[in-house]
């Protein structure tokens, strides 16, 4: 008889803005009767970086790292009973300090990130979402956030080749690509239903979901 199959305990949702990480990981976490740990959403310095203010990057990109080690030291995904999802993984933190920052503050970036890294559980498994950079801003421009407006699509093509780049390479977890730019689960419901079908199966290794969207 196969055994029955058991969610992993410990979920990472990772992709670029607007891909729908906070979206699943809300329904997963209800799902599975999960303990949710969410991003920062409030950096004081973001602002400022979008405006392309001098030493912005830098000051945002720390503030990032220290909440997010904080924010999972909390949570203590290898500690707490039952499942834990969270919609983002800590190792993104570099992504974005390679797109955004210069050498010499990648040097001193580099240091205070392999610190707090130190101690910090791998997910069980990580679902990255990807999704075309035109997409991603359009669905920028129907949130119409002000902040996020500022965002360029030179940038957001750079930062989706940035998380293409890290992904490949991956393997400190099992890694489930799934492919949205024909979808879009946070207004589809039906969407959202067909990968959470793909979720109730087992994944090993690095395996792909290309969902077919609306026919």
């Amino acid at each position: 008889m196969t055994p029955a199959f058991k969610p992993p305990r410990y979920i990472a949702i990772e992709g670029p803005i607007r891909v729908g990480k906070s979206t699943l990981a809300k329904v997963l976490a209800d799902r599975l009767h999960a303990r949710r740990v969410f991003d920062c959403e409030d950096n004081p310095f973001l602002s400022d970086f979008y405006e392309e203010k001098d030493g912005a990057a830098f000051r945002a990109q720390m503030y990032f790292l220290f909440e997010r080690q904080r924010r999972l030291r909390e949570a203590n995904p290898a500690e707490t009973p039952g499942a834990v999802v969270s919609d983002f993984l800590f190792e993104k933190d570099k992504i974005f300090a390679y797109v955004n920052l210069d050498d010499t503050e990648l040097k001193l970036y580099e240091q205070y990130f392999e610190m707090f890294a130190a101690g910090l559980p791998a997910p069980d498994l990580v679902i990255y979402l990807q999704a075309k950079p035109e997409v991603l801003r359009q669905r920028i421009a129907k949130k119409a956030d002000p902040t996020e407006e500022l965002i360029s699509l030179d940038y957001l093509e750079e930062v989706v080749r940035a998380y293409e780049h890290f992904f490949f390479r991956y393997s400190a977890s099992d890694l489930l690509v799934v492919n949205t730019s024909e979808i879009d689960f946070v207004e589809r419901n039906q969407d959202l239903q067909e990968l959470l079908r793909r979720l109730q199966q087992p994944v090993k290794g690095t395996q792909y979901f290309l969902p077919l969207g609306p026919g």
